[in-house]
């Protein structure tokens, strides 16, 4: 009987210990007008460092690389309530320049582990980032496939390569 509650108090203690507790965590979207447009595009801002350049590349795509055009912020804010966003506050910048609206919603989530922060989002610096990733992986394949032809083959190839390159030069 001991035996039994003994263990049964070490169970329960282990699992209490590797249970997280969630967190919130935030993040910042920015919503502009599209000139001669009823759209809104939004940037996302997470609290990453970007580079002068990067931040023009925070606006969030879909699976093909194209940029996401929302109805309005309410739109844009429905689509991350999917994720499990929800909203904070808001605030309106006014550019004196252009006299242009520039709408900051904040929002919340909360999270277990840093790999849900991201979940279902797609910014356009992630986008490219994930093509460059692919290529990579790509041309690493070829270097391991063509590692794997035996080396006299290797070499029969690249000569029948130059055969055909030159017989294309003096067709017709």
């Amino acid at each position: 009987m001991k035996k039994l509650l003994l263990t049964t108090v070490l169970a329960i203690l282990v699992i209490a210990a590797t249970a997280q507790e969630p967190r919130k965590t935030f993040c910042e979207i920015i919503g502009t007008g599209k000139v001669l447009s009823s759209k809104v595009k939004i940037q996302i801002d997470f609290g990453q460092k970007t580079s002068y350049f990067g931040k023009y590349k925070t606006f969030m795509v879909d699976e093909s690389g194209k940029e996401i055009e929302f109805n309005s912020m309410v739109d844009a804010m429905n689509y991350l309530a999917k994720f499990r966003w929800k909203f904070e506050q808001a605030y309106v910048v006014t550019n004196e320049n252009t006299n242009q609206n520039i709408y900051h919603w904040l929002l919340s989530k909360d999270i277990v582990s840093d790999d849900e922060i991201r979940e279902g989002i797609i910014t356009q610096k992630d986008f490219e980032d994930m093509e460059k990733a692919v290529m990579e992986d790509k041309e690493n394949y070829n270097e391991k496939v063509e590692k794997k032809i035996p080396l006299f083959m290797r070499n029969i190839k690249k000569e029948s390569d130059k055969e055909n390159k030159a017989q294309k030069r003096y067709e017709p």
